[in-house]
């Protein structure tokens, strides 16, 4: 086979570069903070456009000014979630309330408008929509508006003509010309609102995969997530994964330049330039530091007894249950031996019951650790009609209790097998017995990933 030439490896090169950018920021403008890249998106539209909705079933748009990329759900607890750029606060169902809002008035609003007529506008909208929002005047609340005005700014909507939005923060409001982009203002709403019925109705829909199937959802979960544990999978889900891995494996590398990391828990795609992720751990930050420390702690005492694969007679372990009451012993023993002589913020240290759900809130998007509960392989949170079954009786791993979660009333926490990358403590266990063919072999828990 003839090696590539150097235009086709250069053309891979922008291909790569391109979906990558598209992959972590689905709006992409031609005057925002990646106008460098830009030029490649639209040199490429057509390639990517074709790839995109091949491979994920996702719809990329690319006008003259912007790019959107429309992606698709993944079901329940598998948001992405925007945050207040200065504190990293997660907005609140109240800030989505106002970007929803706004968003209603700018698709037809006139090119340029005041900041007070934006307001304005947006509690008429309200009204209409039967929203109460009648204590905008309550500083907190004017802050929240503003960090809603603020990410329209940031995706390019907005454009701070004269002033800033943030002035409808300050005590007497003040003023702005703030110039509109009505089309990235239709461009921003992906997910089907007009067929659903409620919130929890858009989660489901927009996570079907259509006539994509198995195969859609599972590469979109791959990417879009940390880490896939098997039963995050349907049965249909596992047998199409389990016969094809080795085959995305490599298609992930060619298209966006991640490698596979394959266990017999699950997968996860890495990316080596570590840009493809909003997540970091270790991370900055107190939250990020004691999720460290916490995780290291939980991996290196809760370790599961012979984990095996159950295609060489083994138990497959995915989780293991943690005991009640030693998240907040374990937080206070590093609190003691970290944060009061160190520089942990001081509203952390003072909110113990507060600092311990923001932590585990890390863990579980990092999909380090998860609530006991129900799992997408006993159904929950697939769309209605969705294909759930191996096709002809085929037989798929066995997940039932391989997180040993006694619970599903969602009141205590797992430990996952991804934690084990974190800890201190590493033994490697010879293999004893050949794994087959299209299955790759155990690592134990103590090894890291």
């Amino acid at each position: 086979m003839p090696l590539p030439s150097a235009h086709d490896v250069a053309l891979a090169a922008e291909r790569r570069t391109a979906a990558r950018l598209l992959l972590a920021h689905p709006l992409v403008t031609s005057t925002g903070p990646h106008n460098d890249t830009f030029p490649l998106i639209r040199r490429h539209a057509d390639w990517l456009a074709q790839r995109f909705q091949q491979v994920f079933g996702y719809r990329l748009l690319v006008e003259a000014s912007y790019a959107r990329l429309f992606k698709a759900g993944l079901g329940p607890g598998s948001g992405h979630r925007l945050e207040r750029p200065s504190t990293g606060t997660p907005f609140t169902p109240r800030t989505y309330a106002y970007l929803a809002l706004a968003l209603s008035v700018l698709v037809t609003a006139p090119e340029q408008l005041l900041l007070s007529q934006l307001v304005a506008d947006l509690r008429a909208a309200a009204v209409d929509a039967g929203i109460e929002i009648t204590d905008t005047g309550r500083q907190a609340e004017r802050r929240t508006l503003a960090a809603a005005l603020r990410q329209l700014v940031d995706w390019g909507v907005l454009v701070e003509t004269e002033g800033q939005v943030t002035a409808v923060a300050e005590e007497r409001a003040g003023e702005a010309l703030l110039t509109v982009d009505r089309d990235i203002a239709r461009a921003v709403v992906a997910g089907p609102l007009a067929q659903s019925r409620d919130g929890a109705d858009l989660v489901r829909r927009a996570a079907d995969p259509g006539f994509g199937g198995p195969r859609t959802y599972v590469r979109r979960r791959l990417v879009e997530t940390p880490v896939v544990h098997l039963d995050d999978l349907t049965d249909a889900e596992r047998e199409w994964l389990r016969t094809r891995q080795r085959r995305e494996a490599q298609a992930f590398s060619a298209l966006l330049g991640l490698e596979a990391e394959i266990r017999a828990e699950g997968i996860a795609l890495v990316d080596p330039d570590d840009e493809l992720t909003d997540l970091h751990l270790p991370g900055t930050g107190t939250v990020a530091q004691a999720a460290l420390l916490l995780v290291e702690r939980l991996a290196d005492r809760l370790r599961p007894e012979e984990p095996g694969h159950p295609a060489v007679g083994g138990r497959l372990v995915i989780g293991v249950p943690v005991p009640d009451g030693l998240l907040p012993g374990l937080l206070d023993e590093l609190i003691e031996q970290y944060g009061k002589r160190g520089t942990w913020q001081r509203g952390h240290l003072e909110d113990r019951d507060g600092f311990l759900a923001a932590v585990l809130d890390l863990l579980v998007r990092m999909r380090l650790m998860a609530p006991a509960g129900p799992l997408r392989a006993d159904g929950h949170g697939v769309p209605q009609g969705y294909e759930q079954t191996a096709a002809d009786g085929r037989s798929v791993t066995d997940v039932s209790q391989a997180r040993g979660q006694s619970r599903t009333d969602g009141s205590g926490w797992i430990l996952l097998a991804a934690a084990a990358r974190y800890a201190t403590k590493v033994a490697v266990k010879p293999r004893t017995t050949p794994a087959p063919a299209d299955d790759v072999p155990h690592a134990p828990k103590e090894s890291p990933r």
